[in-house]
């Protein structure tokens, strides 16, 4: 097994956004590069989301190594646009309590949120304007580890697609980061993949799922698998948790296993 730990310094990107939503209280490591806060006028809000892509897709386009903070899923689309302006082909690990494969015609309550992974793999057309230049990623180079929590129609619509699914162990990665071949990973994390008991304050808690130590172990694992082109971690706690002491220890684990050592500022910096 290649080792790919240690290939190069991650470049720290925070997108403190929930959709068009701005979120104060999110943390801010020491550590960033760069925190993506562009103006955004008023209007609907897949207008200004695709604004706040744009800008998020320019960060990741100028880092040689992205590690993006974030308070939601969908800037996973501006993610994987920046990746690839210089990657041809991308293979995506998903991580995440939800199988983000909800789209507008299928939908119980419309949450952009939950269409994250539909729309990366080309199945939102019209819902955002084309400025990203985004490629959708073919179903058969993609990974959804947990996905424990579906919606009936959502897991309908998984069975019939080509993307693999397979629990949030190590192993179970392992195996399918294999399978996908040389292809450089992004690697997607929602944190509410870990049992609802260990993160409190999270918007969308699913209840019993991979304990934080078993999913460190999936994320060490993958780096040790895979050329992990770039990572995300969407911080989905609701906005009063966002920057708490225990979120801030979760990001920091999770990073850790990523090959990623945070800092934090200490109360009273500016």
């Amino acid at each position: 097994m290649a080792d790919h730990s240690t290939d190069g310094a991650w470049d720290l990107i925070v997108t403190p956004w929930h959709l068009d939503e701005y979120i104060p209280a999110f943390p801010i490591p020491a550590t960033e590069t760069q925190v993506v806060r562009p103006d955004l006028p008023a209007g609907p809000v897949p207008a200004r989301m695709g604004l706040l892509h744009r800008a998020a897709t320019d960060a990741v386009t100028r880092a040689a190594r992205p590690l993006v903070l974030s308070g939601d899923c969908p800037t996973a689309l501006a993610t994987v646009a920046g990746l690839q302006h210089r990657h041809r082909d991308l293979a995506v690990l998903w991580l995440d309590a939800h199988g983000d494969f909800n789209t507008p015609a299928i939908s119980t309550s419309g949450y952009l949120g939950g269409m994250a992974l539909a729309m990366l793999t080309g199945r939102t057309p019209g819902l955002f304007d084309d400025t990203l230049g985004l490629r959708p990623i073919p179903d058969t180079s993609v990974v959804l580890a947990d996905a424990r929590d579906l919606d009936p129609a959502e897991r309908d619509a998984l069975t019939t697609s080509h993307v693999h699914r397979v629990p949030a162990e190590p192993a179970a990665i392992t195996a399918a980061l294999d399978r996908l071949g040389p292809a450089p990973v992004y690697l997607h994390l929602d944190i509410d993949v870990i049992d609802g008991a260990q993160l409190p304050g999270a918007r969308f808690p699913s209840g019993p799922g991979p304990s934080l130590a078993q999913i460190e172990e999936c994320l060490a694992a993958a780096c040790a698998t895979a050329d992990i082109a770039a990572a995300y971690i969407a911080c989905a706690w609701l906005p009063e948790h966002a920057g708490d002491h225990t979120s801030r220890r979760t990001i920091t684990r999770l990073t850790a296993a990523l090959g990623a050592g945070l800092t934090w500022h200490e109360p009273g910096d500016s």
